[in-house]
């Protein structure tokens, strides 16, 4: 025997056991909720900073000749004002335009092709006298000594006639036309103006005089890159300067060729100082730092009032999906300048989890994502209020999604109320209705456009997450359905008495706050299973009873059947887990009590084995199976009552609904003593109405 810590009576040790056992398995779940939770914001922040730009730079996006649309700008620091690439390039082609490269002289290059041609022509050239060597030699001095260059760079420079080199000979650089040298090529042809030896040109060819001119001007890459370089540090990359705290350019203003420059200058010059490594790894721990408060925020949100979600993984997994993903997607846009991030449906989220969650955490969850995207917009403030009202339109106006258009006005109102809030803004910081920004407008009805796609995703998020929506229980409601209108044929009985017990659990489900769209649809498809065998129940019996050629075992091994029978048939139609319960939870882990007292009644001496007589269950666990165990209940004993006067009645239901809480089946559900007491109230009161006295027709006379 050991004593319980909280009372002084002792408890059997199977007992201590068992509730020792019942703490292991309550701690282990809290070990593995905090797990989950650690998991899940360490995965946000990490997919989140990830995509989240690192480099500190001003995302702008700047038009010349359009208004600003962004707040007033006034300059953090003090920065040149760069000039235009054009301007630059102007300055650039204009210095080379005057720019003199460097040509060393080669005066080795004379002696060595003269004596070379004097060599090969020592016996004289065939056809014409001795007089021509001296002649030809004296030439090739003459062109040597104006200077020969290679015909690829005089064909470059000879484009303009103006164009100067700078030769380079020993310690002297002198400027000379590039109209006074020759190419290898018009050294050739200037050879023959001297008319001795043009009237001799035919006997010439064939002497080959051209492999005796070879450039002797040659270009000096190391002189003319360094002239080069000293040409371009000369040139003012800026052409003024804006001082910290000055005003570069307001709101709505037209964005001029000053502004424009001064604007890209800033741009140019933030990039640059935050190129150093050190800053890099502040602003990457800054953004962990502040993006993980924010997520933990949230979680924290979660663990004090919807302590629940925390159990249903699948719930708290969409929310920080849905929060991770459109920071990441504000991430893209961001960088990429040329789409605005008004463009992104932010509203989807708080619609998504108040369809599937609450209007609480969907606004709790919207202000986390929108909180984590402003900080990667260059003005978040403005950004914060219209997407939050945009936000709190979409919670307030779609309360319960049951109609496409819904859906349709939500989006309307969502963008209606951000461009009244933008419009708001934009009255307050212009003095002119023409300074305003109308672009932004047009991102914001696509917004709204974009909204109507929640509709087809909303599909998305139900089979991803394995969630049931109001618009899905609709649909499966619809009584002319290939699953409802096969029952309405197979067992017509069972489809009565369906209907009848979804109208009655709906009632109750609105009387005490439960989700009656739920009820009513886990109610239609409770028994399908009976379609397997409807012979053996009696709504669906006309004068045959099958169970009189059955034992009571075997008949009530055929009645619990229809449970089972029924999860099969809602596998094989893909019915949602929540209508599933239903299908388990409807009778609990009662019994078959007609056979079951029967069979004790007629075998008073021998030990019964309750289990062939107890349904697989489980009980009711949430009080919408709770509503339809009463309702099913009722409404199946009603059809046998010999009277239905108002006292009947009543003791009939105390009587059914007082043995369910009695025998525990309400137990592990959250349904309250309140709760109950109104469900008898509402199957009283429509059962009095369902079978009502009417009154006698006279017969004609």
């Amino acid at each position: 025997m050991r004593l319980f810590p909280f009372f002084s009576v002792p408890l059997p040790i199977d007992l201590y056991a068992e509730m020792n056992t019942s703490f292991n398995i309550k701690e282990e779940q809290t070990w593995r909720n905090l797990v989950m939770r650690a998991v899940l914001i360490v995965a946000s922040v990490g997919l989140i900073v990830w995509a989240m730009p690192h480099d500190n730079r001003s995302y702008y996006h700047i038009e010349k000749g359009k208004p600003w649309k962004y707040a007033d700008f006034t300059a953090p620091f003090d920065f040149p004002i760069y000039k235009s690439d054009e301007a630059i390039k102007a300055e650039k082609d204009s210095l080379m335009h005057d720019y003199e490269p460097y040509y060393q002289y080669n005066a080795n290059k004379e002696n060595e092709m003269v004596k070379r041609f004097e060599k090969d022509y020592a016996e004289g050239i065939p056809g014409l006298g001795p007089e021509y060597i001296e002649m030809i030699s004296n030439r090739l001095h003459s062109l040597y000594q104006q200077g020969i260059m290679s015909s690829a760079e005089y064909s470059e420079l000879r484009t303009d006639t103006a164009r100067m080199i700078r030769v380079v000979n020993g310690k002297q650089a002198n400027s000379v036309s590039i109209m006074e040298v020759y190419s290898a090529k018009s050294a050739y042809e200037q050879l023959f103006h001297d008319e001795a030896l043009a009237l001799q040109r035919p006997i010439l060819q064939k002497c080959n005089l051209n492999d005796y001119i070879t450039p002797n001007l040659i270009y000096d890459k190391e002189r003319s890159e360094a002239s080069i370089n000293d040409l371009m540090s000369s040139i003012a990359l800026a052409s003024g300067v804006v001082q910290k705290g000055q005003k570069i350019v307001g709101r709505g203003e037209i964005v001029t060729d000053r502004i424009y420059r001064a604007m890209d200058s800033f741009i140019k010059e933030n990039e640059r100082l935050h190129q150093d490594d050190t800053q890099n790894q502040f602003a990457l721990l800054g953004q962990i730092l502040y993006v993980a408060i924010i997520i933990i925020c949230f979680t924290i949100y979660l663990s004090l009032y919807r302590r629940d979600y925390l159990v249903k993984s699948r719930k708290i997994m969409m929310a920080y999906a849905l929060i991770t993903i459109f920071s990441i997607l504000t991430a893209v846009f961001v960088r990429n300048t040329f789409i605005h991030v008004y463009i992104l449906p932010y509203a989807m989220v708080p619609i998504f989890i108040r369809v599937f969650m609450d209007s609480r955490t969907a606004f709790m969850a919207h202000a986390t994502m929108v909180m984590i995207c402003a900080v990667m917009l260059v003005h978040p403030f403005e950004f914060v209020v219209i997407e939050s009202i945009g936000g709190l339109i979409a919670i307030s106006s779609l309360r319960e999604l049951s109609q496409r258009s819904q859906l349709f006005k939500t989006a309307i109102f969502i963008a209606l109320s951000m461009m009244a809030v933008n419009l708001a803004f934009d009255w307050m910081r212009t003095d002119s209705l023409s300074k305003i920004d109308y672009s932004i407008y047009n991102y914001l009805i696509i917004n709204g456009i974009a909204l109507l796609f929640a509709y087809p995703l909303l599909y998305l998020i139900e089979k991803a997450f394995g969630f049931t929506s109001d618009i899905t229980l609709i649909e499966l409601s619809y009584t002319n359905n290939q699953l409802m209108r096969k029952m309405s044929e197979i067992a017509p009985g069972t489809f009565n008495h369906s209907i009848q017990v979804a109208n009655l659990a709906s009632e109750i489900a609105n009387k005490i706050g439960a989700d009656s769209q739920l009820v009513r649809t886990g109610a239609l498809y409770h028994d399908i299973g009976k379609m397997t065998n409807p012979i053996y129940f009696t709504e669906n019996q006309t004068g045959i009873n099958p169970h009189e050629m059955l034992t009571e075992i075997e008949s009530a091994q055929m009645i619990i059947s229809h449970v089972t029978e029924g999860q099969k048939m809602a596998d094989k139609y893909n019915l949602p887990k929540e209508i599933r319960d239903f299908i388990s939870t409807h009778h609990g882990q009662g019994k078959a009590k007609f056979f079951y007292i029967k069979y004790h009644n007629e075998h008073p001496d021998e030990p019964v084995d309750d289990l062939l007589f107890t349904y697989p269950g489980p009980n009711p666990f949430t009080r919408e199976q709770a509503i339809l165990m009463m309702a099913d209940t009722v409404e199946a004993a009603s059809r046998s009552m010999t009277e239905y006067t108002e006292q009947a009645i009543r003791e009939l239901v105390n009587r059914l609904i007082d043995t369910q809480m009695n025998e525990g089946y309400f137990k592990e559900c959250p349904i309250t003593f309140r709760d109950i007491q109104y469900a008898k109230t509402v199957l009283i009161e429509k059962l009095k109405t369902i079978y009502h006295t009417r009154i006698s027709y006279p017969s004609e006379k």
